[in-house]
This record gives C-alpha cells, sequence and structure tokens, in this order.
C-alpha cells in the first residue's frame, strides 16, 4: 500500500475497523495487493466496544496480536446477573477450553491501534480519509469510487471489495442486499466512568429493573476505578452527565458513586441481518453485515471472526482456487451471526421485562438454570463465542 490510492488492487476494504483491519492483515501476511479505505480521518478515539470473547483471541492469537491484547487489558473470569441487590445467576468463564478461559476488557480504541500496527509491520496501512461514493460490478471485477479530503473524486479497480463499513455501508447498499430487522424502543446511554463500585473488578454484572437493564464492566486501569456503562433509558440524552449517569445507576443499582465521566454518548440499538453476505465480488464483514443488542458483547467479536475467515478464502481464492469458495464464507458465517442476533434479542427481552409477574417467573427460571452444571457451561461457551470454532 502506499500513501495515495493506487489504479488497481487484488482485494479494496471498505472500513477500517476491527473487521476491516483483521481481514487486511490476513490478506498482507499473505501478500497479497490489498487497499483499506477509510472515511474517518483518524481511528477510534473512544472505547465502544469493549469487551473481547474467548474465540476472538484465539482467532488474533493466529495473527500475532493476543498478546499484545492481553498485557494491554484487563482479565474478567466471570457475567453475573443481579435484579437490585439479589443476585440471579454467576457464569464463570474459568473452566473453558481455551487459552483464553476469560473475557478480556479492553477499549476498542486500544484494539483498533494494535490492529493496526501489525497491518503496518505486515506492510500495510490504511488511506483516510476517503469517502466511498459509489461501487460498481464489472465484467472482470469491481470500480470503487471516491472523494478525499480535499474534495478530490477518484477510483480504484478491485478484484474484490470487501464492505466492514458498518451499519450504514454504502457497500451494501451498492451491491442491493437487504438489511433486514428492527430497532428497538430504548435508547441506549453509554459511559466510561470513575467510581467507586461495591461489587469485584473480577465480574462484568448486568442488573435487571423495571427501570431497564444496566451493565457495568470493569475497564483495565492502574488506579482500578475505571468502568464501562450501559444502560437502557426511554430517551437518553446525547452526552449523558456525571449526575445523569449516577441517577441511573442509583435507581438500579445502588452502591456506586460516580467521581468523574470520561466519556459518554448515545445510541439506538438495531437487531438487523443482511440477507447475503455476497453478491458477486462484492462481500460483507462485521457490522455491515450484522447489528445486533450490546448484551453480551457479542457484536466486535463476531465481526473479527468474520473477517478471519473472509480473509483466509480470498487468499485461496486468489491463489488460484476457484472462488466458488467464497460462497463458504455465507454458510459458514451467516448462520452464526443470526444466532448471535437471536441470543442477544431473547437477552435484551429478557432483561427489559417491566410487568411484576412476568420478572418474577424470568428470575425464578434463572435461578433454576443457575444451580444446573450443564445450563451455566453452556452459556459461558455461548457468550465465549467457542461453539463457533
Amino acid at each position: 500500500m502506499t500513501s495515495t490510492v493506487p489504479a488497481t488492487a487484488a482485494v479494496v476494504i471498505v472500513g477500517a475497523g476491527p473487521a476491516g483491519l483483521t481481514a487486511a492483515i490476513t490478506l498482507a501476511d499473505a501478500g497479497a495487493d490489498v487497499v483499506v479505505l477509510d472515511r474517518l480521518a483518524a481511528g477510534a478515539n473512544t472505547s465502544r466496544a469493549a469487551v473481547v470473547h474467548a474465540r476472538t483471541l484465539e482467532v488474533l492469537d493466529e495473527l500475532g496480536v493476543a498478546s499484545t491484547l492481553h498485557e494491554l487489558g484487563l482479565e474478567v473470569p466471570r457475567f453475573v446477573l443481579y435484579d437490585g441487590p439479589r443476585r440471579l445467576a454467576t457464569v464463570g468463564f474459568s473452566g473453558l477450553p481455551t487459552a483464553y478461559p476469560y473475557t478480556l476488557m479492553l477499549g476498542q480504541e486500544v484494539t483498533e491501534a494494535v490492529l493496526l500496527e501489525r497491518l503496518q509491520r505486515a506492510g500495510g496501512t490504511v488511506l483516510r480519509p476517503y469517502e466511498v461514493s459509489a461501487v460498481t460490478t464489472e465484467a472482470e471485477g469491481v470500480l470503487v469510487e471516491f472523494t478525499d479530503a480535499a474534495g478530490v473524486s477518484g477510483s480504484i479497480r478491485a478484484q474484490y471489495v470487501i464492505g466492514a463499513d458498518g451499519m450504514h455501508s454504502r457497500v451494501r447498499e451498492a451491491a442491493g442486499i437487504e438489511f433486514s430487522g428492527a430497532t428497538y424502543p430504548e435508547s441506549f446511554v453509554l459511559a466510561d466512568v470513575r467510581m467507586r463500585w461495591p461489587a469485584s473488578r473480577e465480574e462484568v454484572s448486568l442488573h435487571v429493573a423495571p427501570e431497564g437493564v444496566t451493565v457495568v464492566a470493569p475497564l483495565p486501569d492502574p488506579a482500578g476505578d475505571r468502568f464501562r456503562i450501559v444502560a437502557t433509558v426511554p430517551e437518553a440524552p446525547e452526552q449523558p452527565t456525571l449526575a445523569q449517569v449516577q441517577a441511573v445507576l442509583d435507581a438500579r443499582c445502588p452502591g456506586a458513586l460516580v467521581r468523574e465521566v470520561l466519556w459518554s454518548s448515545r445510541f439506538r440499538v438495531h437487531h438487523r441481518l443482511a440477507e447475503h453476505y455476497r453478491a458477486g465480488r462484492i462481500l460483507l464483514a462485521g457490522d455491515a453485515a450484522h447489528v445486533h443488542s450490546p448484551a453480551g458483547g457479542q457484536g466486535m467479536n463476531t465481526g473479527i471472526q468474520d473477517a478471519a475467515l473472509l480473509g483466509s478464502l480470498l487468499v485461496r481464492v486468489l491463489g488460484g482456487e476457484s472462488d466458488t469458495l467464497l460462497d463458504d464464507y455465507e454458510r459458514t458465517r451467516r448462520p452464526v451471526a443470526l444466532g448471535v442476533v437471536e441470543f442477544t434479542d431473547r437477552m435484551t427481552r429478557m432483561a427489559t421485562l417491566r410487568r411484576r409477574p412476568a420478572r418474577a417467573m424470568r428470575n425464578t427460571v434463572i435461578g433454576i438454570g443457575a444451580r444446573i452444571p450443564a445450563v451455566r457451561t453452556a452459556l459461558a461457551y455461548r457468550l465465549a463465542e467457542l461453539a463457533n470454532r
């Protein structure tokens, strides 16, 4: 790759989030001619997706970055479900058959920085900021048209294009691939804070309450007081303040004392899945292919795993194998994403029950299930995405 866009490439990747970077590394390692275009002037500078699960660490170990992420992250060995002060269930990862029997807490900006540095060591880079304006399939490839930071238009021809450009993917729209699903009625508060928190920093806690669901997760920090908070509210402010975050915690999981809001935002959550992952020479990965509730922290993980497989299949096709091999990508990964969308949707709806009889029934069922070792193990496998091997 060079600092300017070349006229041709074997593969153009649109989007330089974790999925796009993972695919680029896989291709660059094999010597493929790959170009990454991203519309942002810089990579992620906020923590956003902060959970890296066991299966993702296994995949990233094959790229040689899992140990670096581990050094920068925080091991969290269990998820705990609460209703108010009552502990309903504990799901532990320590017994899983993996070299990574835990969840790794790490801000997305750090994950992206590590992946970008790894791509650069493979001889690649990300070209920024380039806004893709059109993607057109031609007889022998795909034409990608773009506009640079100065407003100058250009284009590049590729044998294949990967759309890793998020939920509002230009690549997916250009390919005419339907993105079906819906939007949850609640909005979400997202905040990284410094606070005094009564629970252990060795757990991610999910609090269910009539007011909504709240997730509190520790983030790596020398002082040991940095946490991620995700909470559903009827209508979140654009940038939640300390007082607003404190009010949410007081109502749902008392005992927290927020000292500082480091970063905050709001977002709407969709559960959507691309009808297809491939349209000829155009393929989708990450949020361009699937979006869903943040319950369980599955989104970024599923996208990275998409990209690792897609990159390896493209390496084989570019090496001379039939491109029908790329059909395996959708057959393998779309059922995984469908399962994640359904699983996180059930978790979200279960956690946001409002009526007292339904909540009582939910708590009873969870309490009974949590006492069965096989149920706990199955849930740990599902959260860690080890069933996707």
